[in-house]
């Protein structure tokens, strides 16, 4: 599947849309970014079930600001609208695909119950 490339247009309607979603904030003059980006496209190509997006946040400051994206490339992933994961620095090909393998077997029915425990708990501390 292609990289889509968000803007303050499209990146609320790509993550609600979409089940599993793989967020690279990137800008042009960081040399890592520009370093991950072809790792980044080839594993793209393998999982057709996932959305790969890019946000310059250069262009789109207010996104990066909300999410908090303090160094880049960061990479976010979203399964069904819940951050599940966020990380600062380039992964090499392998760890990539480990990290994806990894947040797909996730049981987002779990996911979804510890939160819930944890914002009940936070509503009766």
């Amino acid at each position: 599947m292609a990289v889509v490339e968000l803007d303050t247009n499209t990146f609320e309607q790509t993550i609600q849309n979409n089940d599993f979603v793989v967020v690279d904030y990137w800008a042009p003059w960081c040399g890592p970014c520009r370093s991950f980006a072809p790792v980044y496209e080839k594993v793209s190509n393998d999982f057709d079930d996932i959305v790969f997006a890019k946000l310059n946040t250069e262009e789109h400051q207010e996104i990066a600001a909300h999410f908090q994206i303090r160094s880049i490339p960061t990479l976010m992933i979203f399964r069904e609208q819940i951050i599940i994961f966020s990380q600062a620095g380039a992964l090499p090909e392998g760890g990539f695909r480990e990290l994806l393998s990894k947040a797909k077997e996730l049981d987002m029915a779990d996911v979804k119950r510890q939160i819930a425990e944890q914002a009940q708990a936070s509503g009766n501390a």
